[in-house]
Formats: C-alpha cells, structure tokens, sequence
C-alpha cells in the first residue's frame, strides 16, 4: 500500500469511528431529545468519550461523519434552526412551521400556545396542530406543572438546559 492509500484509509476510519460513536449517542439520547440533538452537545459528548486518547472532536468532525452517514439512509443530517444547527437522526421531515416552532423554544427551551399564537400570529388551531405533531414524534414534551396553569411544550433538542451539564430541571 502507497502512503497516498495509506492516509486514504486512516481518514475513512477516522470518519467512521466517529460516526459509529454519533450513531450511538443518537441512539442513547433519542429518549429525551426524540432524535434531534444540538450539534454541540453532541460535539461535547464525543469529547467526553474522546478524554480517554486525547483526541479532540471538532465540528467539521462531526459534519463529515455525518455526511458519511447519509448512505444509511434517511435520518442523519444537520439542520439548521435559527441559530443552532441540529443533528437529526430520524427519518421525520421538518417543514417550517416545526423550525418556527423550534426557533421560538430556544429561548426558554419550550413554548406555549398562547405563545405561538401573539409572536407567529397562528390561530389556536394550527399552534395545536404543529405542537401534536411534534409531540407525536417524540420531540416535544408536555408540562402541566406550572402554578399559572398554562401548559408548556418543552422541547430537549433547543433547550437552553444542557444534558451534558448535568442538570434536568426546569424552572
């Protein structure tokens, strides 16, 4: 094998290996994030695997071997919403009223109906809509527990509350 070959092959393992391991931690979080993941908890929990050999993950990394990924089929890919660009590992498509949706949980990490319907000027009936749809998938979760009694709609994917951080609760 030439040294040409040579690098050739140690660059698709590299990507490879990486891959595997975004594969797993998409796999071990989708129960909290319902297969959406901000990119850099994703980047910082490679990081974390990584602490072992020293290596550092970087985001192109992690934009590479995902693109690798595609060959798998529909899932793995990088979106953006707003200002945060997610790993999605599940085959749901996203259509612009879920990023509108999406955009506006990542101040607070959830939304409300009564939200959605003063800052996207939506009737009630399309905010529900959107909201079913996403909890259906498994990217939402409801909240019921607030004193004003207004029900929330969190959303794990742009939560301002990272996993990595070790804290789960909410305000």
């Amino acid at each position: 094998m030439n040294t040409r070959s040579y690098h050739y092959v140690v660059y698709w393992l590299y990507f490879l290996n990486i891959g595997v391991q975004i594969v797993n931690i998409c796999l071990e979080t989708r129960p909290q994030n319902g297969g959406l993941i901000d990119l850099q908890e994703l980047r910082n929990l490679l990081c974390q695997r990584h602490k072992a050999t020293r290596e550092s993950v970087s985001e192109d990394d992690c934009l590479r071997a995902i693109s690798k990924l595609k060959v798998l089929g529909s899932g793995f890919e990088v979106i953006s919403v707003g200002k945060k660009k997610l790993v999605r590992s599940v085959p749901t498509e996203l259509n612009k009223d879920h990023n509108a949706i999406l955009e506006m949980a990542q101040t607070n990490g959830y939304v409300t109906v009564e939200e959605i319907e003063r800052k996207l000027s939506w009737s009630s009936g399309r905010a529900v809509d959107v909201l079913m749809s996403l909890l259906e998938e498994g990217l939402a979760m409801i909240d019921d527990g607030h004193r004003d009694g207004k029900r929330r709609y969190w959303f794990p994917c742009v939560s301002p509350i990272s996993a990595t951080s070790g804290s789960d609760q909410k305000n």
